[in-house]
């Protein structure tokens, strides 16, 4: 009769357990970065990006300095 070998529990792979929390700490830091971002952003009004307001923008203005000559 063989004898049943000994249930052996071993740790996770030292480099698994690495690459997990290096996986989450980068994923922490970029939720992080996201939220500041997020926070110091919020403030400020989104530009107006029609493109009637694009238009109105770029367009040449009305009153011309030179009178109509280049």
């Amino acid at each position: 009769m063989p004898a049943a070998a000994p249930a052996v529990t071993t740790a996770p792979r030292p480099l698994r357990r690495l690459a997990v929390k290096l996986v989450a700490l980068v994923l922490a830091k970029f939720a992080l970065l996201t939220l500041v971002w997020w926070a110091a952003t919020a403030a400020y009004p989104r530009p107006d990006t029609r493109p009637a307001a694009v238009e109105r923008l770029l367009a040449p203005s009305s009153s011309s300095p030179h009178g109509g000559q280049p």
